[in-house]
């Protein structure tokens, strides 16, 4: 697939890539809707910079970072941080399976008070099954640098979620 092919491969690229970038969104935001803007705002910036990919077999990292980029963009400069929709809550609870639905929102909830440069990583090597060198990549970062923040990131989740404790979750920054 190359990149001068144009309306083809943007289409291509929506199809197979759709799904993924909407749980990335979904993760980063917390919410269903500004996921979708996520996606599409996304795919508006392909659209307009579809030339600059230089190798269509990284078009998923591409589109990763894009994604990124336009959330911390948003986010950042409107200085919001995310929450899990209450909607979003009760209608996992709604579908019978509450505990399910409840260990979703509690999972949500730990992973929208990390900050965005623990959050990120954590989303995409056990979300997204990006690799070490995929994340360090994404994120401009050396590799030891996304092994220590999603050990550290890890750790904060598991005391979080189980009331473990551990030396790396202590000093774990979260979001504010």
């Amino acid at each position: 697939m190359e990149a001068s092919d144009g309306k083809a491969d943007l289409l291509e690229w929506v199809t197979s890539h759709y799904a993924a970038l909407y749980r990335y969104g979904y993760r980063l935001s917390g919410s269903a809707a500004d996921a979708e803007d996520l996606v599409q705002e996304t795919f508006c910036k392909v659209q307009e910079h579809q030339g600059q990919l230089r190798d269509p077999k990284r078009i998923r990292n591409w589109l990763f970072r894009i994604l990124r980029n336009a959330y911390l963009h948003r986010y950042r400069a409107e200085q919001l941080h995310p929450a899990i929709s209450l909607d979003q809550v009760e209608d996992l609870a709604i579908s019978g399976e509450s505990d399910l639905a409840e260990q979703r929102a509690e999972l949500q909830h730990a992973l929208n008070d990390l900050a965005e440069e623990w959050r990120t990583p954590l989303i995409l090597y056990y979300f997204e099954d990006f690799s070490y060198r995929d994340i360090a990549e994404q994120m401009d970062l050396p590799i030891g640098t996304v092994m220590s923040r999603l050990a550290r990131a890890k750790a904060y989740l598991r005391q979080r979620l189980t009331g473990s404790h551990s030396p790396a979750s202590e000093s774990l920054p979260a979001s504010e």
